[in-house]
């Protein structure tokens, strides 16, 4: 790849990741609700899932999912299902649960979580496929290779990116810790955001083939 088109692909790569998005609404609610030790394993467990779809599409696994509708329906419902599921677990939790308690449980399961909610998206898989390909060298060796590469990048920014916004979500809650009730109601929120993460994952449409 020449320097112009790594410097676009980068700048591209950079807006995307800041423009608010799925991912950045998911782990600052993950970080309101469990706190910023819960956000950043959140963010990371969701750069981990991001890095199965970079690898599955650059060896064309993330292709035959989306050239199939019934793969791709199947993914779908399945990241769907376990976002609400998700969501109303933290909505739950967030009625029985100490503040103090609550940062402790999300330290131990929002990395898998993350993980697992970023890799069940096939609207992911979808992203990368029509964006890195724009910038791949079609004369260069291993196409393979530098579509993982391009795309280990985007999730490097991406999870940048999620970080600054989990410190600034939990500056938010820090102020909140004073105020119990509130903060409750901040988790129950949170849960029911999450939950209408994985209603609009459900009724995303597989993108039509080219």
């Amino acid at each position: 790849m020449n320097g112009t088109n790594f410097t676009l692909f980068l700048l591209a790569a950079l807006v995307i990741a800041a423009v608010p998005g799925p991912g950045i609404f998911y782990v600052a609610a993950r970080t309101l609700s469990g706190g910023k030790s819960a956000g950043i394993a959140s963010t990371f467990g969701t750069a981990l899932g991001g890095l199965v779809h970079v690898i599955a599409g650059g060896l064309g696994v993330s292709a035959i999912i989306l050239a199939s509708a019934e793969l791709f329906t199947a993914l779908k419902f399945a990241g769907a299902l376990y976002l609400v599921w998700l969501g109303f677990k933290t909505f739950r939790d967030a009625r029985d649960l100490l503040p103090q308690q609550a940062v402790a449980v999300g330290r131990q399961r929002a990395f898998r979580e993350g993980v697992l909610v970023e890799a069940l998206n096939p609207k992911t898989a979808a992203f990368f496929l029509a964006f890195i390909p724009q910038f791949l060298d079609p004369a260069g060796s291993y196409p393979a290779l530098q579509f993982m590469a391009l795309g280990l990048i985007s999730v490097a920014l991406n999870t940048l990116v999620d970080i600054v916004v989990v410190m600034m979500a939990a500056t938010a809650r820090s102020s909140l810790t004073r105020r119990p009730n509130l903060l409750q109601r901040l988790r129950q929120g949170s849960g029911l955001f999450i939950a209408g993460l994985g209603i609009s994952l459900a009724l995303a449409r597989r993108p039509a083939s080219s």
